[in-house]
């Protein structure tokens, strides 16, 4: 039996978000620079955007530049841009054949000006596809989202539009990046480190965490179905007593 054919296709979760890490490792060990990595972990996305849409999968998360990467060498800060508007650009039209629909969440207005074009033009372009959501996370934190969710409240508050004993939890969901996204069932973290890493904070409170020493330029189709299968062997219980 293959490995696709062990997947309960009945128990598939709506939403897993990755944290592709080890780009940089794998480069070292070929020699090269991390640049080498991020260019060769696009096949790894390609992989797993694939092989969601061969599951029927409803929501993919990348997490692929975060707030704190503005702090790596500029030369790779400027590589990954450059990359980023590339592959956008190359990949788009075939992402749009397959009617995958494109989201992003993050400070989409602090990137590079061409990078911000791009994206919204995807955006746009696969707005009304109905298969697979690909949401791209770039200048992105939890952190940094949970502090513009306290601002946002605080001025309604301010305004008097809402009142303080009108804070909940939903009020809180309806202002993160993610409010009209299901919270992902399934966090995936390749490169063999057991870190959240500023990703989806509030959104992975019930979240089932997997881990793998892969490097994501090495992730490919089989490692989604083994991370889904692992899933599958989980009991979600979300803080309640299940009666056996």
């Amino acid at each position: 039996m293959n490995i696709f054919d062990q997947i309960d296709t009945k128990n598939i979760p709506q939403h897993i978000a990755i944290i592709m890490d080890g780009n940089g490792r794998w480069a070292n060990k070929q020699g090269h620079d991390r640049l080498f990595g991020h260019n060769n972990g696009v096949e790894s996305v390609r992989e797993t955007i694939k092989a969601g849409n061969k599951i029927n999968l409803k929501y993919l998360t990348l997490y692929a530049f975060s707030t704190e990467n503005w702090n790596r060498p500029k030369s790779e800060v400027d590589g990954l841009m450059e990359l980023l508007v590339r592959t956008i650009a190359n990949e788009i039209e075939e992402l749009h054949e397959n009617n995958v629909k494109i989201n992003t969440i993050g400070n989409i207005k602090g990137l590079p000006i061409s990078c911000e074009k791009e994206l919204n033009q995807a955006c746009i372009k696969t707005k009304n596809n109905s298969g697979l959501n690909l949401i791209l996370a770039l200048n992105y934190s939890s952190r940094w989202e949970l502090t513009d969710v306290v601002k946002k409240i605080a001025y309604k508050v301010e305004s008097g539009s809402i009142k303080v004993p009108q804070i909940n939890e939903e009020l809180i969901i309806s202002e993160l990046n993610t409010s009209d996204i299901p919270d992902p069932e399934l966090l995936i973290r390749t490169s063999g480190e057991h870190r959240i890493s500023n990703f989806l904070l509030w959104q992975i409170a019930y979240s089932e965490l997997y881990f793998t020493d892969i490097l994501w330029p090495e992730f490919k189709e089989k490692d989604l179905y083994e991370a889904i299968i692992n899933y599958q062997s989980r009991e979600r219980r979300f803080g309640k007593v299940l009666n056996k």
